[in-house]
């Protein structure tokens, strides 16, 4: 029998999200194979978060399209990308804990073309007048990963109702937490 690798990484996420620190062992039982299956496929549990690693970006990259951070007001394209990538928030959140990932010289590039296409769009919500230019790009892309992750795990936690995540995020990324009159 061949192995679903799609499964095996989709299980191991779904774990891992919710047990950082879930053993192979663990995850190999999740995903209904064997340890030395597991093994067999990912040499090690680095080699398992690279993979995930991997999966990560391309659902990131895949909600940045479906965002089409480029369409009409940039305010309305930082809500569809939050929403595109709520499925993918609790991965993402567990893959910005993995310190390994972003030291040295193996940061994997597809990183660096998400990082630019967010900053990219809250450069184009700073040129149009709609977000602040106190703050730079690249701090508001960061303050964004911050939201998503910390919105992922309150979710997970069930602090916050899934239905909320979008309304949630945009809402304090675009207006703060100080009340308006």
């Amino acid at each position: 029998m061949a192995l679903d690798r799609d499964h095996v990484l989709r299980t191991a996420a779904a774990l891992l999200t919710r047990k950082s620190t879930a053993t192979m062992d663990e995850v190999a039982k999740a995903a209904g194979i064997s340890r030395a299956t597991l093994h067999r496929h990912f040499a090690g549990r680095d080699a398992l978060v690279r993979a995930l690693e991997s999966l990560g970006i391309a659902e990131c990259e895949a909600a940045l399209d479906a965002a089409r951070l480029d369409d009409g007001p940039a305010r309305k394209a930082i809500g569809r990308l939050v929403g595109a990538i709520e499925p993918a928030a609790g991965l993402l959140a567990f893959l910005y804990s993995e310190n390994q990932l972003f030291e040295g010289d193996k940061q994997n590039e597809g990183w660096t073309r998400i990082d630019e296409r967010i900053a990219a769009l809250f450069r184009r919500g700073q040129q149009s007048g709609e977000f602040r230019i106190d703050l730079t790009p690249a701090w508001l892309t960061e303050a964004l990963y911050g939201l998503l992750g910390s919105g992922a795990w309150a979710v997970q936690e069930g602090r916050v109702a899934r239905k909320d995540f979008t309304h949630m995020i945009v809402e304090l990324l675009l207006g703060g937490a100080l009340r308006r009159d």
